[in-house]
C-alpha cells in the first residue's frame, strides 16, 4: 500500500481508513476500489502458493472499473500503473461531466428492448438517454442528462418497470457524454499497457482480447459504450468452473442471476477460505 501511496501521490491509509470526503469524489474512489480488489487478489494468489495449488483463470472479466483491475491481474499493465490510470480515468469522467447535470438511472423488471426503445424515442426528441450498464436480466442502468432521465421514469414504469430510479451520481459513465474523457484516456494508455496478456473479456464487445492494440481501441470504447457484463458472462460461462469477484460481493448477487456456475467472492478469511475448500475439492 506505501508504494502504491508513493507512485500514484494518494495516501490510501488515508483514504481507505481514515473518516474523509474523497471516497465520493471519482478520481479517489475508482483507485481505492482497484486498489481493494488487487490486495484481495494478492492474499488468494499467497494462500494458493502455501498450498502448493496450481490454478489459473481461463479469462479475466470486470465490470466497468473492474476491466482496468482485470487488465492488471492480466498482466497487461503494472498493478501500480493501473491505480494511477484510474485516478487519472476518474478525474476525466468528473471533468468530462462538470456542469452538465449528468446521472444514471437503474430500471428493474424491464425487457432490455423496452428500455432501448424509450431511450432511442427520447433521443429522437433532443434528450440525452442511453443504455450503460446490461447488468442481468431485468435490471438495466441508463446513463445521461439527469433532468432527461427523471423525466423518463414514468414511461419506464408505464412501460412496465417494477422501479426506475435514479443513483446518487454526478457522473453518466458509459455514454457519449464521456466523449472528451475517452479522447484523453487513450494518451495515458497508450505507454503504460504491455504488448500482450492473458484473455480480458472487453465490456463494450463481450468478447477476449490479449494485445495493446486491441486494448487501445476497447478501453476508449468502455467509457462511451454500455458494459455488456450479462451477455460477457453468458459467452464464457462455458470455459470455467466457477467465477471469482475480489474485494466486493457486487457481482456474485448479479451472476446468480446470469449463470448456474458459482461465483466466490474474496472479501475476507472466511470467503478466502470457502474458495480454497472448493478448489481442493474440485481439482
Amino acid at each position: 500500500m506505501d508504494g502504491a501511496s508513493e507512485f500514484t501521490g494518494i495516501d490510501f491509509k488515508n483514504l481507505l481508513f481514515e473518516p474523509n470526503d474523497k471516497l465520493d469524489v471519482s478520481e479517489f474512489t475508482q483507485p481505492a476500489i482497484a486498489l481493494n480488489s488487487m490486495m484481495a487478489l494478492a492474499a488468494l494468489q499467497e494462500r494458493l502458493d502455501q498450498e502448493k495449488l496450481n490454478i489459473a483463470p481461463q479469462f479475466l472479466l470486470g465490470h466497468s472499473l473492474g476491466e482496468f483491475s482485470a487488465l492488471s491481474a492480466a498482466g497487461g499493465i503494472e498493478p501500480k500503473q493501473m491505480l494511477k490510470l484510474v485516478n487519472i480515468r476518474g478525474r476525466l469522467m468528473q471533468s468530462a461531466c462538470e456542469g452538465k447535470g449528468a446521472g444514471m438511472m437503474v430500471i428493474l423488471a424491464l425487457a432490455d428492448e423496452a428500455v432501448e426503445k424509450i431511450c432511442a424515442d427520447a433521443r429522437s426528441a433532443g434528450k440525452q438517454v442511453w443504455a450503460a450498464n446490461y447488468n442481468c436480466d431485468g435490471q438495466i442502468v441508463v446513463a445521461g442528462k439527469k433532468d432527461d432521465l427523471a423525466a423518463l421514469e414514468g414511461e419506464f414504469k408505464a412501460a412496465g418497470a417494477k422501479r426506475a430510479m435514479l443513483l446518487n451520481m454526478s457522473v453518466a459513465s458509459h455514454c457519449p457524454m464521456l466523449g472528451s474523457a475517452s479522447d484523453e484516456l487513450l494518451e495515458f494508455l497508450r505507454p503504460a499497457l504491455k504488448e500482450s496478456f492473458a484473455p480480458v473479456i472487453a465490456n463494450a464487445t463481450a468478447r477476449a482480447y490479449r494485445t495493446k492494440s486491441e486494448a487501445l481501441e476497447l478501453l476508449k470504447a468502455q467509457l462511451i459504450s454500455p458494459v455488456l457484463y450479462k451477455q460477457s458472462i453468458k459467452n464464457y460461462e462455458g470455459e470455467t468452473d466457477c467465477f471469482v469477484e475480489f474485494g466486493a460481493a457486487v457481482l456474485k448477487g448479479i451472476n446468480k442471476k446470469i449463470t448456474q456456475k458459482p461465483t466466490f467472492s474474496i472479501t475476507d478469511l472466511a470467503s478466502l477460505d470457502e474458495f480454497v475448500k472448493f478448489a481442493k475439492e474440485n481439482g
